[in-house]
């Protein structure tokens, strides 16, 4: 192949790199193992598409698929090992740079919820489903992407789609106006000790879900049911009245109403609240350190 049989690709062009994140974290579910398969394929090992492959200027289909297959990788690593986790796993929290909720589609498909589903496919299942439905790419397109047979992708993304729809959590868009109150009334309430308040924000079934990986003090198993949630968070009230230096920010993680918590003036927690009918139904706590590393960075996600 020579020079004129390649199209170029601006591989170190900023401009692709909140695309080619995007991606990388619908399939992983992981924002720093994104941040490290996109530094893989822009910066470290930047490559050139064959013109063939997806016409003449298709940059951007060969650096999505430069990334999925990077992405998938990934994935099937971790899985090999995902025996060794401490306790439950939660997609990293992360908070989007610009209105996501513009795109609804897209923020439902980023939502805390919907990666939660999108953890329980087979990585292969989870490449193609986030290639087919999340950014629209045809089953030919994605067998090219990949290098597998059109039939295989179509089992493929069969198989994902109906696991998705049957499991597919309803998702509420939110604003930061109302995100903000939500997370007013609930931090209120805990930081009090305010036990009915508390019930009344919550859904009956709902369910406190805690990821440290075993490297700090957390939940080991998901608490289920209004009251045994209420009496987690009634540890709000004690670490208050302790800690000099605690201090709660309202943000918004994943289109959800969140909060980062500082003790002794260190960023130790990240909380997102899921909402549905007014009422919060998940509570998702991240207390693992390595994937609290950049969660005060907003995130340009794009499709």
């Amino acid at each position: 192949m020579t020079r004129m049989d390649v199209d170029p690709i601006p591989a170190r062009s900023a401009a692709f790199e909140p695309l080619l994140f995007t991606v990388a974290y619908e399939i992983l579910g992981s924002a720093v193992d994104a941040d490290h398969v996109v530094r893989h394929c822009l910066w470290d090992h930047p490559a050139s598409a064959p013109v063939d492959a997806f016409g003449p200027g298709s940059a951007r289909a060969h650096l999505i698929a430069q990334v999925a297959r990077r992405a998938l990788e990934t994935l099937t690593a971790r899985r090999r090992v995902a025996g060794d986790y401490v306790g439950p796993w939660l997609p990293d929290p992360i908070r989007f740079d610009g209105d996501v909720l513009a795109d609804a589609g897209l923020a439902e498909f980023a939502s805390t919820a919907m990666l939660l589903v999108l953890e329980e496919l087979e990585p292969a299942e989870r490449t193609v489903y986030v290639l087919r439905e999340v950014f629209g790419f045809a089953d030919d397109t994605i067998a090219t992407m990949l290098s597998w047979t059109p039939d295989e992708v179509g089992m493929l993304a069969e198989r994902g789609r109906s696991f998705v729809e049957r499991r597919r959590p309803r998702f509420d868009p939110m604003d930061r106006a109302r995100a903000a109150e939500v997370v007013e009334t609930f931090l209120d309430a805990a930081e009090s000790g305010d036990a009915d308040a508390l019930i009344a924000l919550m859904a009956p079934e709902v369910v406190l879900t805690s990821d440290s990986n075993g490297k700090t003090t957390a939940v080991r198993q998901p608490m289920r049911g209004a009251p045994a949630v209420m009496r987690v968070l009634s540890g709000f009230a004690r670490i208050g009245a302790v800690l000099e230096d605690y201090r709660a920010e309202f943000v918004v993680f994943n289109g959800q109403p969140g909060m980062i918590l500082y003790f002794d003036g260190r960023l130790q927690t990240a909380i997102t609240l899921r909402v549905v009918d007014g009422l919060i139904v998940d509570i998702y706590v991240m207390r693992n350190p390595d994937k609290l590393v950049g969660v005060e960075l907003r995130r340009p996600v794009t499709r």
